[in-house]
């Protein structure tokens, strides 16, 4: 921040609350969390008094500046929205009043969101390994560069006028996406009108199954839910695995996750994933090139049509499900065009994917606006 600003103490704009209820057995409460990296303050569920085991709560009121003493050091901090008026915590989250004619509580909202503030919050922690936590005291004693009142609104409404466009700027590209994804479907639905068949007229399981030799690193790759594709992971030497073998990726394989598949973990791998390793919990298969063409697939499967399916396979709700079956994902029916229409529109789908990889590019550019908007902010030059 800049030092043109005078220093002031977090202890001299906010005031600790101590404000609690005491918990009635039949009231439903609303429980908050604290998301790490600035990532704001959600709901974390409903639960009714009897439930909750202690007496009383500190009750939130909206407004309020509230932090993690865990992960205060990870950027968990952040103020209670209006639609958590009301709700309770624990005193692993502190709240504190803001001394509104000394401090906007939305400046605060944009500086707790700054690499500088986080830092600061680290230095106020204290405690080894695990048992890391933010002191109070330390945290109080804190020195933040703060400009007049009146200079705080105009740089609050400055900032969130361009995050008005960084949003509009999102929500083009989620449309945009969407739109894809609806033409990826329509076109399938067009080229594939005969009789549904089970994926095992299709796919068939095929797993390179690696012994895991000791000292041996083994890069691995992770399956996002929802169609959201591959992604890689450090790798893991072996011995320190309980697993005996890991299956090895090829080009143009199916990836399913037997945990997460009824959430749409399921993907066809990339030619830059070759080698990768997965766990047996994953499970592979590749296609039967006389009926399905790894390509197609490809762009199929990143779909809710296809990757909705997969709750069919599975059986229970939630974390009870039990685990997508190879048998039961081959049993699902689906109809696929001929190979000849498979080429046609992998040729049209290519260039999708090549537009999905410019605004990859842009929505990470577009991440990177934010913190350097509040860097020049909270620097004066805003």
């Amino acid at each position: 921040m800049t030092t043109g600003w005078p220093l002031v103490k977090l202890g001299d704009v906010l005031r600790k609350s101590e404000r609690t209820i005491t918990l009635q057995p039949d009231t439903w409460y609303k429980e908050v969390t604290v998301r790490m990296n600035g990532n704001g303050v959600t709901e974390r569920r409903q639960v009714k008094g009897i439930e909750i085991g202690s007496g009383r709560r500190y009750e939130a009121l909206a407004g309020q500046f509230i932090i993690s003493r865990i992960d205060a050091r990870h950027g968990a901090s952040g103020l209670i929205p209006d639609a958590l008026a009301g709700a309770i915590v624990t005193n692993d989250f502190p709240l504190f009043d803001v001394v509104e004619d000394r401090l906007e509580p939305r400046f605060l909202h944009w500086v707790s969101k700054t690499g500088a503030f986080v830092a600061l919050c680290k230095r106020a922690s204290e405690g080894t390994t695990n048992r890391v936590r933010l002191s109070e005291d330390r945290f109080e004693a804190l020195q933040v560069s703060l400009p007049p009142l009146h200079e705080q609104k105009r740089i609050v409404g400055r900032i969130e006028k361009f995050v008005s466009k960084i949003s509009e700027a999102k929500a083009l590209r989620a449309a945009c996406a969407e739109l894809g994804q609806t033409f990826v479907v329509s076109t399938h639905n067009t080229l594939a009108t005969s009789k549904p068949e089970p994926l095992s007229n299709y796919l068939e399981l095929h797993e390179e199954a690696v012994s895991i030799e000791l000292g041996k690193p083994y890069p691995q790759v992770g399956v996002r839910g929802f169609g959201g594709g591959l992604f890689p992971k450090p790798p893991v030497m072996g011995g320190e695995t309980t697993y005996r073998t890991f299956n090895r990726l090829y080009p143009g394989a199916i990836v399913l996750s037997q945990v997460k598949g009824w959430e749409g973990a399921v993907a066809v791998v990339p030619d830059h994933l070759d080698g990768y390793f997965v766990s047996p919990e994953y499970r592979t298969f590749k296609c039967k090139l006389d009926r399905c063409l790894p390509d197609y697939l490809a762009s199929i499967v990143s779909t809710e049509f296809f990757w909705g399916r997969l709750k069919d396979a599975t059986h229970g709700a939630g974390a009870r499900r039990e685990r997508t079956r190879p048998e039961r994902f081959l049993q699902l029916g689906f109809s696929f065009p001929t190979l000849s229409d498979q080429r046609k529109a992998i040729a049209i789908f290519e260039r999708l994917r090549a537009a999905r990889e410019l605004q990859a590019q842009t929505a990470i550019e577009i991440d990177a606006v934010l913190p350097a908007i509040l860097d020049k902010a909270f620097r004066g030059e805003l």
